[in-house]
């Protein structure tokens, strides 16, 4: 099947939102519920025919003879392991610590870029709540599975400082459980888990009060930023 990622669902300048990108190729498996798990091997082009096929674990998404990334079916994520919830006020408070504002390595992200206007991209803006729980506060104008996952992807960058060493996703295990409605204030949660060497991994949770609508765990790769162009 055809993939195209358009150019507004950017991350780096040059390539695919890894969370957007994942998300829409999670939407093509053959039983599209439940959890899914995206890795990467390759930054995604943007306006660029690529192809899904299917596999013996999911689909395997190329463009021409570059791999991009592979989906597959995954285990159900923990809900216990999320911490506790954060108001949208608070949320709304932890924005002007959001360390992109200072320094971003990617500022045009659909998701969490400084120089996106509202109208047209998330601008997420996470900031540190305790030592280890950031937040970010939403309001969706639009939502789809893939905007879900583009939402739930880069905080976990910022929980990790990917604004002193940039990386880029490296995979995602998300779970979509509801979709959010349109104008409702919601909390995306961020927490570290992990590092080690160039590798670093996070969760995050969608959260509208108390209710779960979806979360994710996700690997981060340190890169550097001259790399991260398409093949």
């Amino acid at each position: 099947m055809d993939v195209v990622v358009p150019a507004r669902f950017n991350g780096p300048p040059h390539s695919g939102n890894g969370g957007w990108t994942s998300g829409h190729l999670a939407a093509r498996l053959p039983e599209p519920d439940g959890a899914a798990t995206v890795r990467l091997f390759s930054p995604p082009p943007l306006e660029v025919l690529m192809q899904a096929d299917p596999d013996e674990t999911g689909l395997t998404l190329s463009h021409g003879e570059v791999r991009i990334a592979q989906a597959r079916r995954a285990a159900a994520l923990d809900r216990a392991e999320i911490p506790e919830p954060i108001g949208y006020d608070e949320a709304i408070a932890a924005g002007p610590r959001y360390g992109g504002l200072t320094d971003h390595p990617f500022p045009t992200c659909f998701s969490c870029g400084t120089e996106r206007d509202p109208d047209e991209a998330l601008c997420l803006r996470t900031g540190q709540v305790t030592d280890e729980v950031y937040a970010a506060a939403w309001v969706p104008r639009e939502v789809t599975p893939e905007i879900v996952w583009a939402a739930i992807d880069c905080p976990s960058g910022w929980a990790l400082g990917v604004g002193g060493r940039p990386m880029v996703l490296g995979t995602m295990t998300a779970q979509v459980d509801e979709l959010p409605e349109p104008g409702a204030e919601l909390v995306v949660l961020a927490w570290p888990i992990s590092s080690q060497g160039r590798k670093h991994q996070a969760g995050t949770a969608l959260l509208d009060g108390d209710r779960v609508l979806a979360q994710a765990r996700s690997l981060w790769i340190t890169v550097d930023p001259e790399s991260v162009r398409p093949a």
